[in-house]
């Protein structure tokens, strides 16, 4: 018995020590990422799902091949660092029955909320083409809705002089603003946001059920932060709204914060990390607006890269025309 618990110890402390040795060799990436290991190549095929019933061009739409940058670690400040996230694979959203659009609503609206008289925020008429582009359905643009103060829940924000508006407070407000034919509404403010699960700030909120969502401006511009004018302000401008906006209705089609790949849909912590990923879909992601909405992809892609050429956007407009070629085999 004593030999058997010898034995024992001894096995113990050898574990131990590897598990110092690999502690001190990555205590780095333990510290950044506390709650979050990136799923591996295998994990992340099955949370695409099977392909095989599907058609050739199907197949090579949802086919990662080289196009979508594996999830990475986060660091310290970054969403999975901070909030603990499971994923949702393509089966576990079907399983979910999310939304879709149908006969009676099939429309997306975009709704500015109050003043918009700033001088550098993004062309709403641009927004309207590039989502009506990205998610294959008719977008509307509708007249600015003017909330009183007295109406929202606000409060300035401890140590700085900034108001910011309680964005689940402003969801609850745009229930009632759904026209018949909508399939979702979402909010667009220059006001700076908080909320209850991110006391500190949101860029967006949005909600997996009642098809509303609303979203920021106030920090894509680099004057909230009193920071120099980077190159093409405008265009970072736009791309960060834009990137913005498609992860809100993103999560009004019922798809919850990705963790297989960088993608639109990841969730962000800071405007690094939001900067930092793409403004296209996974494959997983992907799939899962292909069931809710029916589009070729191809046919999609065409018009995006259209729409990324009128707007600048030029970076990701040379990422759809590659993803094309592999696609359809050919010069888009």
């Amino acid at each position: 018995m004593r030999r058997r618990v010898l034995i024992l110890s001894l096995v113990g402390l050898l574990l131990a020590a590897a598990g110092l040795r690999w502690w001190q060799t990555h205590s780095n990436d333990a510290e950044d990422s506390i709650h979050f290991r990136p799923p591996n190549a295998q994990e992340r095929l099955a949370a695409i799902g099977d392909l095989q019933s599907l058609s050739p061009e199907l197949q090579r739409a949802f086919d990662p091949g080289q196009d979508f940058a594996p999830m990475p670690l986060p660091g310290k400040r970054d969403w999975l660092a901070n909030y603990y996230e499971g994923g949702q694979t393509f089966a576990q959203f079907l399983r979910e029955e999310p939304n879709k659009p149908d006969r009676e609503r099939h429309t997306i609206y975009l709704q500015p909320l109050n003043d918009f008289s700033v001088e550098r925020a993004p062309s709403l008429e641009q927004l309207r083409e590039f989502t009506e582009a990205y998610f294959t359905l008719e977008t509307k643009l509708l007249p600015t809705l003017t909330i009183p103060a007295d109406q929202i829940t606000t409060r300035v924000r401890e140590g700085t002089d900034r108001p910011q508006w309680f964005a689940t407070h402003l969801l609850q407000m745009l229930e009632p603003q759904l026209p018949a034919d909508a399939y979702c509404l979402l909010g667009i403010t220059l006001a700076d946001m908080y909320s209850s699960q991110t006391p500190t700030y949101v860029f967006g909120q949005a909600s997996l059920r009642n098809r509303t969502g609303v979203f920021s401006f106030a920090r894509f511009d680099p004057a909230f932060y009193d920071d120099p004018d980077p190159p093409a302000v405008e265009t970072l401008i736009l791309r960060r709204s834009c990137r913005t906006l498609a992860h809100e209705i993103g999560h009004m089609f019922g798809i919850t914060h990705c963790t297989f790949f960088a993608c639109v849909v990841n969730g962000s912590n800071n405007l690094d990390e939001n900067d930092s990923r793409p403004l296209h879909v996974c494959p997983v992601c992907l799939r899962k607006l292909h069931a809710s909405l029916g589009f070729d992809p191809v046919e999609r892609d065409r018009n995006l890269l259209q729409v990324y050429q009128q707007l600048g956007l030029d970076r990701d407009a040379n990422w759809v025309e590659r993803r094309l070629q592999k696609v359809v085999g050919s010069q888009p």
